[in-house]
């Protein structure tokens, strides 16, 4: 059913900003021109969302899948073509079983409840990781979810979901390993372009935009080879608490961005 990689189916400014600009009530407009065709997201805050109001952390998470419906209407809206969202790392593995528990119940329920509506929206899901680690109920979810959204030609949505950017490169190195050893590979024809085929995310672009709430300053093990030419945006605001003004915000940024890749 699932492939380590991906489920099967349908095949002069800091770079990092805070913009005050995200407490004015009126939204910048971003011509569509400049929206950027891949937006990726660290959807990082959940858990302070909930202290600070001192709620439990699974209410933090609850919140914040509601944040993600936000994000996904938003992206379909604005002309987004491909949204991939950090939904849960290899690391997170390491928090405590009931709130994992909690977090693998949540996206089994998103994934249940917001079908339809993603088909109507003409959503298209994809994920990427280590999914066989995914509670076996999850993985069905997820490969129904792919299946009856595979013709769909909105929005991608790519969940990362038991990802690392580590073990994804060190995945893509095994891949290029098999093929050289089998004879479907000159070693002196890898290229970076060769390699990033070996990757979960050889299907799509690489992201342009990268968005990270809460305010850190770091990638987190998130698509650490996709992620070379991204433009940063961040926002001290904690993830439930985001909405369309803060992509259109973000959006904003980007185009204003001069983007070289190395060039002049």
């Amino acid at each position: 059913m699932i492939d380590g990689g991906r489920l099967r189916g349908a095949a002069g400014r800091r770079m990092v900003e805070f913009d005050s600009m995200a407490l004015q009530p009126s939204s910048p407009v971003v011509q569509p021109s400049v929206v950027p065709r891949h937006v990726a997201i660290i959807m990082d805050g959940n858990g302070r969302w909930a202290a600070q109001r001192g709620l439990p952390r699974t209410e933090g998470h609850r919140r914040g899948a509601d944040a993600v419906q936000r994000a996904v209407e938003a992206c379909g809206e604005m002309g987004v073509d491909f949204l991939t969202l950090y939904a849960f790392s290899s690391e997170n593995w390491k928090r405590p079983p009931a709130e994992v528990e909690a977090l693998m119940f949540l996206l089994d329920r998103f994934l249940r409840n917001k079908l339809d509506e993603m088909l109507k929206k003409n959503v298209r899901f994809q994920a990427i990781g280590r999914l066989t680690d995914l509670p076996a109920s999850c993985q069905e979810s997820l490969q129904r979810a792919i299946e009856r959204t595979a013709g769909n030609t909105g929005l991608t949505l790519i969940l990362a979901l038991s990802y690392g950017g580590r073990e994804e490169i060190v995945d893509g190195v095994k891949s290029v390993v098999r093929d050289v050893q089998d004879g479907r590979l000159d070693p002196a024809m890898i290229t970076p372009e060769v390699f990033s085929q070996h990757l979960y995310t050889r299907h799509w672009p690489d992201p342009d935009l990268l968005i990270r709430t809460s305010g850190e300053l770091r990638l987190s093990n998130f698509l650490l080879w996709q992620l070379s030419y991204a433009e940063f945006w961040v926002t001290p605001k904690l993830w439930p608490d985001f909405n369309k003004s803060d992509l259109e915000e973000a959006c904003a940024a980007f185009a204003q961005r001069e983007r070289r890749f190395g060039g002049v």
